[in-house]
């Protein structure tokens, strides 16, 4: 069974509604990304932080998996998928999709402040000063903030390594190290980059541009696929 490797960013994500990052409304507008997500502006002001994902988190829990999430999950009938994501939100696995890497965490965890291998699931949205891992410090997002290191890269690495098809979704190709995974895909292995701005990367071979939503255009690409199996 052939192995398809997706990568999706925030465009997949904002057709349910969710905005991106650099589009937060209303008061999340007045601040800048280093007063929101970043290590010092948690270490500045934590309970801001805390509101800051309380609003994402409400939004996400709100929204609902899209035709291009969909879509996604039924190629697991035919090939071995795996998706890696750099979004926060848990709409892939709520479409269906059993093998999901999030590699810039996750918005329904925690993780204490004290010890980062101490991680909880969250059945809420809320999260508030005071609430403590068990060994009694602060829980935090569990989230990779700018400025940190992005831990689960490695593993992303050798997944996208062994793609043989390699599918870019809904993201702009400049946030690294994520958007350097189609470098480590086998230069002969077909590569396709759906979003309303793609364009051709430096380097890379065999790769098709599809100019298109991720609503439109992995539905279409998903049937292909299927049809040629």
């Amino acid at each position: 069974m052939k192995r398809i490797v997706i990568l999706t960013g925030a465009g997949i994500s904002a057709e349910s509604g969710l905005q991106t990052f650099r589009d937060g409304d209303g008061l999340w507008k007045k601040y800048r990304f280093e007063d929101l997500a970043t290590p010092e502006a948690w270490n500045k002001d934590p309970a801001l932080v805390l509101e800051f994902y309380n609003w994402r988190r409400k939004t996400a829990w709100e929204a609902k998996p899209n035709a291009g999430h969909l879509a996604l999950v039924s190629l697991e009938d035919k090939f071995d998928v795996q998706i890696i994501t750099q979004n926060v939100d848990d709409l892939h696995e709520r479409a269906g999709s059993k093998n999901v890497l999030h590699l810039h965490g996750e918005l329904k965890k925690a993780r204490s402040t004290c010890d980062p291998n101490l991680v909880y699931d969250l059945d809420h949205w809320e999260m508030k000063p005071g609430d403590k891992c068990e060994k009694g410090s602060q829980l935090r997002p569990h989230i990779v903030w700018f400025g940190e290191s992005v831990p689960i890269i490695v593993p992303a690495i050798k997944i996208a390594s062994g793609a043989d098809i390699f599918i870019i979704i809904g993201t702009s190709l400049v946030v690294y190290p994520a958007a350097s995974l189609i470098v480590h895909v086998r230069p002969d292995r077909p590569k396709y980059y759906i979003d309303p701005k793609a364009f051709m990367v430096g380097g890379i071979s065999n790769l098709q541009i599809r100019k298109n939503t991720a609503v439109k255009g992995v539905p279409e690409l998903v049937a292909e696929l299927l049809k040629n199996v």
